[in-house]
């Protein structure tokens, strides 16, 4: 296998594709010269959705065009992200017309689900909100229903780990004097909707993606711009990404979202944005490295964290607890990846490097046992069912924890120990303490994501529940988690029956067709009534093995290299050659950028 540092991962533009589906759309493009595209490595193309073929390989083409549509002039100064009160008054129009709700809804629920938008479409041809305007409210019908889309679907999810809800809270007031951050809202709330309804289609989610992503090339352009601004738009636009069902076609903001992130100096000290910034940056790279079985690319030691674990005497410190379990997860997900293939040649060189890794196996169980001895007792469950005491026919125990980031502060916590029973140096899974060690978390995991409401925690919830799966040995208990993925398909629109037949294999079924439970029969758990996304979890959890199953098996879905730095990660660094958004990026001004 080659060093990752010989990797090539590019991007694929589609604009013209997309514009084509517009009205003058193409008419912005200049002509094409024909040219030879080289075809990437057909071993990345995997593909997110589960049962749509698998995406085509990335080619080497252009960013989309950013000239002609965006205002040429830039801004000595332009405004740095400032929360801080304004002291503006807000004034409601004097002259209200009223709307009919026979089209588009404007008011959206968790039990409501918006009727389909009309058939015509905005006008694409439009002239783009320049940068610089200022807007006192939203007042377009359809802005407001994919902004509280947003807020009570999308950015719920992306706070989980951040106290002040940023994302949910802050930043949509913050966008309305900036267009690029509104519209890369507006973005993730479409596309939401039409994975939950099928009676919206996708061209809006992809008009504001466009129209945001073109705002941040052209800023990148600029050396006074406002890189915090720059930095938030790509990780929100990154979100949009990976909801995509085409996601590695369009993971134009994955490495460019990291690399904003590191320009600005934000780690685990950064405060406010900035932290929100990168502890869910982080965290949606983990659960990619959770799945496919890769390293963080990352290093948690880099980070800048406390890892300060005497016992808690305060309240209201959850979050930086449940980072330092984030911390721990990451270098769990990098240990499980490093596992040597093969055995050194000498008896005694493999002795060493048997006795270093259970040293470092013995370090990362210890920090998970010290992490859960002196959380806050407001991190530990407030009640413990039993099955046979729980009315509601689960088969598994109800855990009841109150606040959302000790939900996944504990997800987390299993999902390490679940693993760390797995890949133990001295010791098979078969070992009696080892197999109790696995079965126990993973017991916890199902008894979490089988009677959770919290529409919150979703992503990690699917993660964690598709780990813990793997290692259920009761035909009850198996069917009642695919039944809880059968439901998120149902209710969010992704595609994860993928996942009952890798768990079918996994446990061993016939082929057969199992007729899932109906919703009513169900616990009140982890999606009902809900419509979360789930980020970075969209396939089994175990590494695709290295070489291809034997026939007569059927085609499986694309394998990739594991055991590898993150590959999509590993050169997210403006000071790398192959860095992200080749033939845009300027570096800021040292001076602008220090002022920020």
């Amino acid at each position: 296998m080659p060093p990752t540092h010989d990797w090539r991962v590019n991007f694929l533009d589609e604009s013209r594709e997309i514009a084509s589906e517009y009205k003058g759309g193409l008419g912005r493009y200049s002509v094409l010269e024909p040219e030879l595209v080289p075809q990437g490595d057909q071993s990345m193309a995997f593909d997110f959705s589960g049962s749509a073929p698998p995406a085509p390989a990335l080619a080497h083409q252009p960013l989309p065009p950013i000239q002609g549509i965006l205002p040429e002039s830039y801004p000595e100064d332009p405004p740095s992200m400032k929360f801080e009160s304004q002291n503006v008054m807000f004034e409601p129009p004097r002259e209200h017309h009223q709307h009919s709700r026979s089209g588009t809804e404007s008011t959206y629920s968790g039990s409501i689900v918006p009727q389909a938008p009309p058939t015509s479409y905005s006008n694409p041809d439009q002239v783009m909100t320049p940068e610089e305007e200022r807007r006192e409210y939203l007042n377009s019908q359809e802005e407001v229903l994919f902004m509280q889309v947003f807020v009570e679907e999308v950015g719920l999810w992306m706070d989980s780990m951040d106290p002040h809800k940023h994302f949910s809270r802050l930043l949509p007031f913050h966008a309305l004097q900036k267009p690029m951050l509104l519209n890369a809202f507006l973005a993730c709330g479409a596309r939401h909707l039409t994975l939950v309804n099928p009676a919206y289609h996708e061209d809006k989610a992809l008009y504001y993606y466009d129209t945001a992503t073109r705002y941040l090339l052209k800023s990148l352009q600029n050396p006074n711009r406002d890189t915090v601004i720059c930095a938030t738009t790509a990780v929100i636009l990154n979100v949009y990404e990976i909801m995509s069902e085409r996601a590695l076609q369009r993971m134009n903001h994955i490495a460019g979202a990291r690399a904003l992130i590191k320009e600005c100096g934000w780690n685990a000290r950064a405060t406010g944005i900035g932290g929100a910034c990168f502890w869910l940056n982080v965290g949606m790279e983990i659960l990619s490295c959770l799945h496919f079985n890769w390293q963080v690319a990352w290093d948690p030691d880099d980070w800048g964290l406390d890892m300060d674990f005497s016992r808690e005497s305060q309240n209201g410190r959850e979050e930086i607890w449940t980072h330092r379990m984030l911390y721990i997860v990451a270098k769990v997900a990098s240990f499980r990846a490093s596992i040597p293939r093969f055995q050194e040649a000498d008896p005694r060189n493999e002795q060493i490097r048997l006795q270093n890794r259970y040293a470092e196996w013995q370090r990362l169980k210890d920090w998970a046992d010290a992490w859960n001895d002196n959380i806050p007792r407001t991190m530990h469950p407030m009640a413990y069912l039993y099955p046979y005491q729980t009315t509601s026919k689960s088969a598994f125990p109800e855990v009841w924890l109150i606040k959302r980031t000790t939900i996944v502060a504990r997800l987390f916590y299993h999902t390490a120990m679940c693993l760390l029973a797995q890949i133990h140096p001295l010791m098979n899974v078969e070992v009696e303490e080892m197999s109790d060690m696995q079965q126990r978390h993973s017991q916890q995991i199902c008894g979490i994501a089988a009677h959770v409401k919290d529409r919150g925690v979703a992503s990690v919830a699917l993660r964690s529940l598709a780990i813990a799966a793997e290692c259920l040995t009761s035909r009850r208990e198996q069917e009642e988690v695919l039944q809880i993925f059968e439901k998120i398909k149902n209710e969010t629109g992704w595609r994860v029956g993928f996942l009952n037949k890798e768990l079918k294999e996994k446990w061993g079924w016939e082929e057969e067709h199992v007729q899932p439970t109906p919703p009513q029969q169900m616990s009140g758990g982890l999606l009902q009534n809900q419509t979360q996304i789930n980020p970075y979890s969209y396939s089994s959890t175990q590494p695709p093995p290295i070489s291809a199953p034997m026939p007569p098996a059927p085609p499986t879905r694309p394998r990739f290299p594991v055991g590898v730095l993150n590959p999509l990660l590993a050169a997210a660094d403006f000071t790398m050659p192959q860095h992200p958004y080749q033939n845009v990026y300027v570096a800021p001004n040292p001076v602008h950028h220090h002022s920020q």
